[in-house]
């Protein structure tokens, strides 16, 4: 690809406060446009309860179609609690294309940005900067809308296969390998069950296959109820984590709340082709219209879109321009900026404004 070519995103905004954190992030993507040699184009595209309230189906063909033929997918938020389908589970149409285009890799980064206030004791002073890498297509996951529920028991079925979990480790090691090229440490811990039971123990024995394969990168087992201790108490001692769906489901939440809350989290599910970019938080009916939301997590999973895209394409100024839009969003917290979802007073529309102006 050109840099000259225009780059096709798909725009789901979505439910609730989707459309309200979409909005500064395409505004963030414009002024990178007007201020680089990058062009996007973006087509907008109906997904979420809304949509299925009104015609019954969580995202028409049409958007699916979309998202096949776009160069990335940027999606907000969707899923309302008081829209179900009939067997009282929400709509997800974010899980949806997961399975849809086997995005097999969740990656959910947890960097504690200057100024966020943190929980944990010594994390201004040491840092956290770690990443999770969620399997994003098999294990509990795998059962959804499978289940078997009868008057006395239910069931589901974790599913873990070869294919997949070596996808998914050659992936982890790889962007071990990045991060230690980019001066990160490059380690990567597999957190897993294995003691318990043997689906785990397939998996830590596919990681360690693939570690061999990979000699550079510093490795480490942990079970994953070790590693939540462990990560509440010293956060700053892990770099990238790899880990079954469900796991990963739990662990990304944890992390988000390590450095400020999931307005503050980007994440992107990736597969061989297509990769979906959002902020890890939900569609918050409860501040939905007030103004209320936090942008950065939106903000950043836009950047994580184009650092994506660089390596996808080989765009050195998408690099560029991801790097970009880290620094302002990390110059913006620094000068004072305090989002209402940790106590401070400023909006989606201050903290827009703000990233625009230090761009």
């Amino acid at each position: 690809m050109s840099a000259n070519d225009a780059l096709h995103i798909a725009v789901l905004a979505g439910d609730g406060i989707g459309p309200e954190v979409m909005a500064p992030a395409l505004e963030v993507l414009r002024k990178i446009e007007a201020t680089s040699d990058l062009k996007f184009r973006f087509t907008d595209a109906p997904a979420g309860a809304n949509n299925y309230r009104a015609t019954g189906k969580s995202m028409p063909d049409s958007t699916v179609r979309l998202c096949d033929e776009a160069d990335a997918i940027l999606l907000g938020a969707c899923g309302l609690p008081s829209v179900r389908y009939p067997d009282n589970t929400e709509i997800m149409p974010q899980v949806e294309l997961r399975f849809h285009f086997d995005l097999y890799a969740g990656v959910r980064p947890a960097r504690l940005i200057p100024g966020v206030p943190s929980p944990i004791v010594g994390a201004d002073r040491r840092g956290i900067d770690l990443i999770v890498i969620r399997e994003s297509t098999e294990g509990l996951f795998a059962s959804m809308g499978k289940g078997v529920v009868t008057d006395t028991e239910a069931r589901e079925t974790l599913v873990i296969t070869r294919k997949t979990s070596e996808r998914l480790f050659e992936f982890s090691f790889r962007l071990a390998e990045r991060r230690k090229a980019r001066g990160r440490p490059g380690a990567l811990t597999c957190v897993d069950k294995a003691n318990v039971f043997k689906a785990f123990a397939f998996f830590r024995e596919m990681f360690d296959q693939a570690a061999a394969r990979h000699p550079d990168v510093t490795t480490d087992r942990l079970y994953v109820d070790a590693c939540s201790a462990l990560l509440v108490k010293r956060p700053w001692d892990f770099d990238v984590m790899v880990m079954e769906n469900m796991f990963g489901d739990i662990l990304s939440d944890m992390t988000a709340g390590l450095i400020g809350g999931m307005g503050m989290a980007p994440s992107a599910d990736i597969g061989d082709r297509h990769a979906v970019f959002q902020p890890c938080h939900g569609t918050a009916p409860d501040i939905m219209g007030q103004g209320k939301a936090n942008p950065t997590g939106m903000i950043l999973s836009a950047a994580m879109m184009l650092d994506w895209l660089a390596d996808k394409h080989g765009l050195e100024s998408a690099t560029e321009a991801s790097e970009r839009i880290e620094r302002a969003v990390d110059k913006v917290y620094a000068d004072g900026i305090k989002p209402m979802e940790f106590g401070g007073r400023n909006g989606t529309a201050d903290i827009a404004k703000a990233v625009l102006a230090a761009l």
